[in-house]
């Protein structure tokens, strides 16, 4: 496969930026980062002479722009079978399900989202210069949900940039435990790594020698179960395991999340109904993971600009415990 060359004349008005970042304005498939590594590799030139990254362009002068093919990832393609809910050429929108890690790392070579997506698509262009997807956000092993994975570095940008900027919408269901004293919620507290425990993340205060940085979730209550309540929790930022965290933070941990949530008792509709609790403990210890569910996710298209929204039906799992919670319910 040849390069794609581009010839681009620097108008008045674009005169006196940066070679790279004048490139990256011209050719919005390329961020800032890819332009300067393309100007220090030699692929673009002014006046068919190569320059530094920082020369500043004069009007008239005519830069050629020429990308290399995007060179093959490391990471391998995997035919698993993926639940689409939308694609074109600059993206994928997926229900990722329970217990299937978004990126390969260590513990985690195959069987990823990733590896899924790069047998999926034969229209991946490049990110980073690697032909591979572009992970925009991620949701942790054991969290099911709506996902929305980039083909391009355009794309990746610009999702990218609507997550940061809070544009795009991202609104969960989860079972938490307890009765919450509460109806919504801001939950406001800085997360950062557990200073003793490597792999968890905690609440920890944004100044000091702990690194932490800030997070807000937003929560709601849908329906009460005595012992537990479904709420829908929206993230206004995107901190590793922040609901979890959060939920926990307040008293209210994730049901059947292992590492913040922790046992409970189960007092029950009554005595005359022990075969419902038999059931519902029998449930509750056959969870293979945290009970939450990216429910829906509202971004603009990168390309079109036009609103987008989807949603993805609760797991088996989640859905027929909530089923038993509403026949406790109504005991």
């Amino acid at each position: 496969m040849h390069p794609a060359v581009s010839e681009i004349e620097v108008s008045q008005q674009e005169a006196g930026r940066r070679l790279d970042a004048f490139v990256a304005a011209q050719i919005p498939e390329l961020s800032r980062s890819a332009a300067e590594r393309l100007v220090a590799s030699g692929h673009i030139l002014i006046g068919g002479r190569p320059a530094k990254p920082s020369y500043k362009v004069r009007p008239g002068e005519r830069v050629t722009v020429s990308v290399p093919p995007p060179e093959p990832t490391e990471i391998l393609p995997e035919a698993i079978p993926l639940d689409i809910l939308y694609e074109d050429s600059d993206l994928v929108v997926i229900n990722k399900p329970r217990g299937m890690v978004v990126h390969p790392a260590a513990g985690a070579h195959s069987g990823t989202l990733v590896n899924a997506v790069l047998a999926h698509c034969d229209d991946l262009s490049g990110i980073g210069g690697e032909e591979r997807p572009g992970i925009v956000h991620r949701l942790d092993k054991d969290t099911s949900g709506v996902m929305v994975v980039a083909k391009s570095d355009r794309a990746h940008r610009d999702l990218a940039r609507q997550i940061q900027a809070r544009s795009a919408k991202r609104r969960y269901h989860a079972l938490l435990w307890g009765d919450p004293a509460f109806e919504t919620r801001t939950v406001e507290a800085a997360i950062g790594r557990h200073p003793v425990d490597r792999k968890k993340m905690a609440v920890l205060p944004e100044l000091g020698r702990l690194r932490s940085r800030p997070a807000l979730t937003e929560i709601r209550i849908l329906e009460r179960f005595g012992d537990m309540a479904l709420a829908e929790a929206r993230l206004q930022t995107g901190r590793t395991h922040q609901i979890r965290v959060h939920t926990a933070h307040i008293g209210h941990p994730v049901v059947g999340d292992p590492v913040y949530g922790g046992a409970r008792e189960i007092r029950g509709p009554g005595r005359r109904n022990r075969g419902w609790l038999a059931r519902l403990l029998q449930r509750l210890s056959a969870l293979e993971g945290q009970m939450l569910h990216a429910h829906t996710l509202t971004f603009f298209h990168p390309v079109t600009g036009e609103e987008m929204s989807f949603s993805a039906p609760m797991p088996e799992d989640m859905a027929s415990l909530l089923r038993l919670l509403r026949e406790g319910a109504d005991l």
